[in-house]
């Protein structure tokens, strides 16, 4: 049985993309794919990802959105936002590549769980494994991965395999979903499945992933009460965590392309509850356009409960480890010291 879904009748609750993800949605696909046509890149990743995540919504909200246009949508009736209805929607107006790189983007880690897997191998193990098959396969496999495993493994190849393989991720262009897809299901039925049996998972990366989603008071109980049976155990969990200040430490470019990917409606709740050091080194990176829009939103919020805090700051830790899975983005380790400040 599937996860219930969500039911939204909140007009206050929903953030701006959210909103604009249901005023597409009530247009139908045909109408509202030729208004999506006309939004950039980043606009067009922001509205996915809300409709993709929006669930049932009333008729009674999609009347309030749509109050100026009453006449035509009084009988618009509920709308539905699923990833079906996002893609199919996507795919009116965009190549199958680009539907399929931004559904990849907004499913999140379920999208990418292969090159994940991939990018977490030991890279002896890995460069074994590569140097038996194709160049080309060689080629996709470690474009695929991040960036900087893949630095890892290119210099355990043999010289001249590396130089073909080198040769032939310069010349790659886009790969055909249908070989991605063969070359996903070779890793996954004859290396991946023995690789498990063989190396077993890392708990600690695994228990890494968990506490970053866990509320900071919690948190430090469980240190405690942990680093004093477990302390290198803990050393090792507290170095692969990655959390809302470790954001900081990111180079501008890098900081201004996750706010880009991030709803401007979490980014504000985020902020709203962050100190003003953090508050402020955000916005710092902002023009002042876009600063004064966050800004007025976050002051405008009212006062918000600190576990919705929590969730916006780990929602946006979440994107930006996404983005550092994809390659768009390096993320500094928590014992790096040469760390950005500013």
């Amino acid at each position: 049985m599937g996860m219930p879904i969500k039911i939204r009748d909140n007009f206050k609750s929903l953030s701006g993309s959210e909103r604009t993800a249901v005023i597409f949605l009530a247009l139908g696909e045909e109408r509202g794919s030729r208004l999506m046509e006309k939004l950039d890149d980043d606009e067009i990743r922001m509205v996915s990802r809300a409709m993709a995540s929006l669930g049932n919504v009333t008729s009674n909200l999609v009347e309030a959105l749509l109050r100026s246009f009453t006449e035509r949508f009084a009988n618009t009736g509920s709308v539905v936002g699923s990833y079906d209805s996002t893609e199919r929607m996507l795919s009116r107006f965009l190549p199958d590549d680009r539907v399929s790189e931004i559904m990849g983007e907004i499913r999140g880690p379920a999208g990418r769980t292969m090159w994940e897997k991939m990018s977490n191998v030991n890279e002896g193990v890995l460069a074994t494994y590569l140097a038996g098959e194709y160049p080309q396969t060689a080629a996709v496999i470690l474009s695929r991965m991040r960036s900087d495993h893949a630095a890892k493994v290119l210099p355990l190849l043999s010289p001249a395999l590396r130089l073909e393989v080198i040769e032939r991720m310069i010349q790659i262009e886009s790969v055909q979903r249908e070989v991605l897809l063969d070359i996903e299901s070779i890793l996954h039925n004859e290396f991946m499945a023995n690789y498990a049996r063989t190396h077993g998972a890392d708990t600690h990366e695994r228990m890494a992933d968990i506490f970053n989603r866990i509320d900071r008071d919690t948190m430090a109980d469980i240190f405690t009460d942990l680093d004093a049976v477990m302390p290198d155990s803990t050393h090792r969990i507290r170095q692969l965590m990655f959390t809302f200040e470790d954001l900081l430490r990111l180079d501008r470019v890098s900081l201004q392309a996750v706010i880009r990917r991030c709803d401007t409606g979490q980014l504000a709740i985020a902020l709203k509850g962050a100190e003003a050091l953090q508050r402020d080194h955000f916005l710092s990176v902002l023009s002042e356009r876009a600063r004064m829009i966050l800004q007025d939103e976050i002051e405008n919020m009212g006062p918000v409960r600190m576990r919705d805090v929590n969730e916006a700051q780990a929602e946006i830790v979440q994107v930006a480890k996404a983005m550092a899975d994809d390659g768009a983005i390096v993320l500094p380790q928590s014992d790096e010291a040469d760390a950005v400040v500013y």
